[in-house]
C-alpha cells in the first residue's frame, strides 16, 4: 500500500484496517501498539521521548517502534511487522446479565384489518378506509401515518385484496403497512454501546424471547481508549464527529445483520431500537457534539429521554421504526446507568443497595425506593490492561485469576481459554495485587517489600514480582507485576472508593446498612469480591451481599423494547436520583489520597480484611 510523507503508522495500519492494538487512542501515552520495523528504518523519524520509555534498549535495538510515534519521512520500501503482543483480538464480552420480569406491552404493536373496497358509489381514499376500520376493530383513535407507509399504502391494500396488517406505534402512528396477516413478524433491537464493547440483542415483541445475541468490541477504540479521548478527538475538528458516529453506526448495524442472519428474519420486520450508552457514547451515536461534557460544569445536551426515526442516524431497519435511548442523569451517568437501575431494580427495593458498573469511568449509584445518589470516577483504562507493563484486555492467553502461596510465595494462575499466558487482564491485576499484599510482599503503602528474599521478587530496576516465567508464556518473556503496575490499580481504585465512600457520607449510612452490592460491566462479572475488597476497592462487606449483576444495560435495554412501562418508569425514576459531581465535593482530594493505601489509610474502615491480612505495614 501506499503512503503519504508525514504519515504516522498508527494512522496507516487503522486506515488498513489492521491496527495495532492502542489503548490511548495512538497519543503515545500507552505504549501498546509496537511494531517491528523489518526493513527501512532509515525512512521513518527518530526515536521520540515516549518510545524511549516505553521501549527497553534491546527492543530499540531489535527494530521495535510505537506506532503512533514513528512518521514516514523519505519515500522507499517499509516492512512492518505486529507482533502478537499488540495485534488487536477478540475480548471477551459479558452480554447477559440480570433481568426483571416486567409487563409485556411493547410500543409497536400489529393490527390486521379488513378495509371496505372503494366503489363507485363510495370512493373513499385508501387512509381514511383504514383509519375508520381500525377505530371500531382495535379502538385507535386520532392516528397519524407516517409519510413511507402513506406512500406504499394503495399497492399494499390492492395486492394484499384489502386485508392489510397495520404497525402503529405508541397507539398514535400508522408506521407501517403490509399486504396480509403479519402479525407475527414484529421484532426490536436493544444496544449496549459500551467504551471498549458492544452488545446487540433481538428480541421477539409478540413474546420477549431473545432471538439472537451478538457482540462486539467498539471499533471506536483506535480513536482512543477513554471517553475523554474521544471527546478530544472529536474536539480537533468538527468532521471527525461525523467520523466516530459513522463508525459506530456501521457497527451497530453489522451487529443488526448477523442478529437478523441467525434469526433468519428480514431487517424490515425490525420495528423498534433501544440504544443505550454512558453519555459521551450516547451524544457520539446520535450526531450531538460532546465537547462540552469534558468542561466545567459537564454539561450534556440533552436530559430526557431521546426518541428519534432510526433512519436520521442510519439504522437498517424499517423505514418508519424509531430509536430510543433512557434519560440521561448527568455528562458522565449516562442512559446505561439508568438501565442498570431498571434492570437490578435498585430503584424499587426497600433495602439499601449499591451498585457499581465498573469500566473506564466507574458509575456508582447508592439508594432504595425512597431516594438514589449517584456519581462517576474516573477509574482510567488500568482494568482493561492499560498502563499496565503487561496489561491486556480479556482475550485468549490473558491470566485472569490469581493465588499466591502464602509459604513459598509461588503464584498460581488462570488463564482464560487454558493456554500459555501472553498477558494479564483486569480481573487478574486486581487478584494479584490483592494476593502480593496479603500475603506480605505488599506493605500498605503499595511498596514492594525489601525484607522478603524470593526469588520472583526482584528489586534491581524496577521493582517487580514474576508471575510467569518466559518459558511458561507464549511470547517467551516473562509476565510480571511491577511497582508502576501497582500504583495505577492503587489510582484506579482509590478514585471507586473515594465515589464510593463520598456517597455514603452524603447519603447518611455506614457499611453495614448496606445490604446488597450489585457489581456490574464487563470488568464487574469477572473480578473476585474478596479481592476487591481487599485492596480496597469496594466496601469492607460480607462477600454474600456481593451480587454479579452481568451486562445489566443490555438488560435494561431489553426491557425497553419489551415494556412502554418501563420507559414510563425511567422517566420518573430519574428524578429521584441526586447527582454527585466529585470534582466539586470539598473532602474528595483527602478521601482519594487516603484511599490510595492498602486497604485504606484508615484501616478501621476494613476491619475483616484486616484479620486477613498475613504481614502489611499499615
Amino acid at each position: 500500500m501506499s503512503v503519504s510523507i508525514g504519515e504516522n503508522i498508527y494512522s496507516v495500519t487503522r486506515s488498513a484496517g489492521i491496527a495495532s492494538d492502542a489503548f490511548c487512542g495512538g497519543r503515545g501515552l500507552c505504549g501498546k501498539c509496537r511494531i517491528i520495523i523489518r526493513e527501512g528504518r532509515e525512512l521513518l523519524s527518530d526515536l521520540a521521548e515516549s518510545e524511549a520509555r516505553f521501549l527497553s534498549n534491546t527492543e530499540i535495538s531489535d527494530g521495535y517502534r510505537l506506532a503512533c510515534e514513528t512518521m514516514v519521512k523519505s519515500p522507499g520500501d517499509l516492512v512492518i511487522e505486529i507482533p502478537r503482543e499488540s495485534q488487536v483480538r477478540r475480548q471477551r464480552l459479558s452480554v447477559l446479565g440480570l433481568e426483571r420480569e416486567v409487563p409485556r406491552t411493547p410500543i409497536v404493536r400489529k393490527y390486521v384489518v379488513q378495509v371496505p373496497k372503494p366503489t363507485l358509489d363510495d370512493a373513499t381514499a385508501d387512509l381514511e378506509c383504514l383509519l375508520n376500520s381500525l377505530k371500531p376493530t382495535h379502538g385507535l383513535h386520532s392516528l397519524s401515518v407516517s409519510y413511507e407507509a402513506l406512500k406504499k399504502l394503495p399497492e399494499i391494500l390492492r395486492s394484499g385484496k384489502w386485508t392489510v396488517t397495520a404497525t402503529v406505534r405508541d397507539a398514535e402512528e400508522i408506521m407501517d403497512v403490509d399486504p396480509g396477516d403479519t402479525s407475527e413478524k414484529r421484532y426490536g433491537f436493544a444496544v449496549d454501546i459500551g467504551t471498549t464493547k458492544l452488545a446487540g440483542y433481538l428480541v421477539d415483541l409478540g413474546n420477549g424471547s431473545v432471538l439472537a445475541t451478538t457482540s462486539m468490541t467498539n471499533p471506536q477504540i483506535p480513536y482512543g481508549e477513554d471517553v475523554i479521548s474521544r471527546i478530544s478527538y472529536v474536539m480537533e475538528d468538527k468532521k471527525k464527529l461525523v467520523e466516530l458516529q459513522t463508525t459506530i453506526i456501521d457497527a451497530v448495524n453489522r451487529l443488526l445483520g448477523e442478529a437478523v442472519g441467525t434469526a433468519k428474519i428480514e431487517r424490515k420486520d425490525v420495528y423498534d431500537v433501544v440504544v443505550v450508552g454512558n453519555t459521551a457514547m450516547h451524544h457520539i451515536f446520535f450526531g450531538i457534539t460532546p465537547d462540552f461534557l469534558s468542561l466545567s460544569p459537564f454539561s450534556p445536551a440533552i436530559q430526557s429521554s431521546l426518541d428519534i426515526r432510526a433512519k436520521e442516524v442510519g439504522l437498517g431497519v424499517n423505514s418508519g421504526a424509531y430509536v430510543y435511548s433512557y434519560p440521561i442523569i448527568a455528562g458522565f451517568v449516562g442512559a446505561d446507568a439508568v438501565a442498570d437501575v431498571i434492570a437490578t431494580g435498585l430503584f424499587e427495593a426497600e433495602e439499601i443497595s449499591l451498585l457499581m458498573d465498573i469500566g473506564t469511568n466507574t458509575e456508582i449509584v447508592l439508594g432504595n425506593r425512597d431516594s438514589m445518589i449517584s456519581c462517576s470516577t474516573a477509574s482510567g483504562p488500568a482494568f482493561e490492561g492499560a498502563h499496565i507493563k503487561h496489561g491486556m484486555r480479556a482475550a485468549t492467553g490473558a491470566i485472569e485469576k490469581v493465588w499466591i502461596d502464602p509459604d513459598t510465595f509461588e503464584p498460581s494462575c488462570r488463564v482464560i481459554d487454558e493456554t500459555k499466558p501472553e498477558g494479564i487482564c483486569g480481573s487478574g491485576i486486581v487478584d494479584a495485587i490483592a494476593e502480593m499484599f496479603k500475603v506480605g510482599i505488599l506493605d500498605g503503602t503499595g511498596k514492594m517489600t525489601k525484607e522478603l528474599d524470593i526469588p520472583r521478587l526482584r528489586h534491581n530496576g524496577e521493582r517487580c514480582y514474576v508471575l510467569a516465567k518466559g518459558d511458561e508464556t507464549v511470547t517467551g518473556k516473562e509476565i510480571v507485576v511491577t511497582q508502576h503496575d501497582v500504583k495505577e490499580i492503587q489510582l484506579a481504585k482509590g478514585a471507586i472508593y473515594s465515589g464510593i465512600s463520598i456517597a455514603m457520607k452524603r447519603f447518611g449510612v455506614d457499611r453495614n446498612q448496606i445490604v446488597k452490592i450489585y457489581l456490574a460491566g464487563a470488568f464487574g462479572t469477572y473480578v473476585d469480591p474478596e479481592s476487591a475488597r481487599m485492596i480496597g476497592m469496594v466496601v469492607d462487606v460480607p462477600t454474600d451481599r456481593f451480587e454479579f449483576a452481568g451486562n445489566t444495560a443490555g438488560s435494561g435495554a431489553r426491557m425497553a423494547l419489551i415494556s412502554s412501562e418501563t420507559r414510563e418508569v425511567a422517566r420518573s425514576m430519574v428524578r429521584k436520583i441526586k447527582y454527585l459531581e466529585l470534582a466539586a465535593e470539598m473532602d474528595f482530594h483527602e478521601e482519594f489520597m487516603n484511599a490510595l493505601y492498602f486497604p485504606h489509610k484508615e484501616i478501621e474502615r476494613f476491619p475483616d480484611v484486616a484479620k486477613l491480612i498475613k504481614t502489611a505495614t499499615l
